[in-house]
């Protein structure tokens, strides 16, 4: 069996194109086992994996503990909300104390950058980043590649992406261009001034503020949503102005005289990054990434259990 060169999936940054193209190669396997009528194998029957949730989470949490349930591994889930860390307990302190119960992984969302890292410093069990703040989601990248590749029915090497939206407050376009960058894509990004971080064309990205332009240029439009949540100043007047600049609608990709793809990794703002009728459109692969995600995650899960 092929192995990963990581112990632990902590962000995109740490993986080799080689890395990427052997949880390709998985995920698309396991995408066939979830398609049978018999949906599940024995691939980690003896495997005990830990959901520790610090932030909330509908999709990634629910499409990793179905992909553990697939796989046959036993899982203990975890919401900070009703737990000690209300109390004062620290992170390592109630990570220890879940591995306590002989846990063999940990699959943690945190709103602290880094926190997956610090952790790997300090716990045997293998981790997967599931997020940690405005740094990384490694595995949405996985999917949204994933996705991207079975749609454009081949690898990314030449094929032209936009990220477009909040991307100074997304995890998911930091590991997108990662992602991207390592399988040979164009990679362009587009969105309010305020909205891009300094000096990202340090990544090899290029970035426009005219979103009609972008979707002339690009195979792929990745639509990000705006991040209210993160945001603790105002970056923009209002969302109505947002969405008359920035917002794409069915009619702009009726009008391109080409087909292009469209992502959103979830949860849409209808009506501000995406009107309803664009992400409902044939253009769209949104629901695609969440069966998808799935695969991804049972193979990401498989290959560093099989680290062990």
């Amino acid at each position: 069996m092929q192995k990963l060169s990581t112990r632990h999936l902590l962000g995109i940054k740490d993986l080799t194109p080689d890395d990427i193209e052997l949880i390709m190669a998985t995920a698309k396997e396991f995408k066939e086992v979830i398609n049978r009528p018999i949906k599940k194998v024995p691939s980690l029957r003896d495997v005990t994996i830990a959901n520790v949730f610090f932030e909330n989470s509908t999709r990634t949490r629910l499409s990793f503990e179905l992909a553990e349930k697939r796989l046959s591994a036993d899982t203990l889930n975890f919401s900070a909300s009703g737990s000690s860390v209300k109390k004062g307990e620290t992170l390592l302190d109630t990570v220890n104390n879940i591995l306590a119960m002989k846990v063999d992984m940990i699959v943690m969302r945190h709103a602290s950058p880094g926190a997956p890292h610090f952790l790997s410093r300090h716990i045997t069990a293998n981790i997967v980043n599931a997020g940690d703040g405005t740094h990384e989601h490694p595995t949405q990248a996985l999917l949204d590649s994933f996705s991207m590749r079975e749609k454009l029915g081949g690898d990314l090497a030449g094929k032209k992406i936009a990220i477009i939206g909040d991307i100074l407050h997304s995890r998911v376009a930091l590991s997108n261009i990662f992602a991207l960058k390592k399988q040979g894509a164009e990679v362009t990004l587009c969105g309010p001034a305020t909205l891009i971080p300094r000096y990202v064309t340090d990544l090899g990205v290029k970035v426009s503020h005219d979103v009609n332009k972008t979707l002339a240029w690009c195979d792929v439009a990745n639509v990000l949503r705006i991040q209210l949540e993160r945001q603790q100043i105002k970056y923009f007047p209002s969302l109505r102005e947002y969405s008359l600049y920035f917002g794409i609608t069915k009619k702009m990709l009726d009008d391109l005289n080409k087909e292009i793809v469209v992502m959103h990794p979830g949860p849409i703002n209808r009506g501000v990054e995406l009107s309803s009728d664009a992400a409902d459109s044939h253009h769209s692969i949104i629901l695609d990434q969440v069966e998808n995600g799935v695969a991804v995650r049972m193979a990401v899960l498989y290959l560093l259990a099989g680290q062990n």
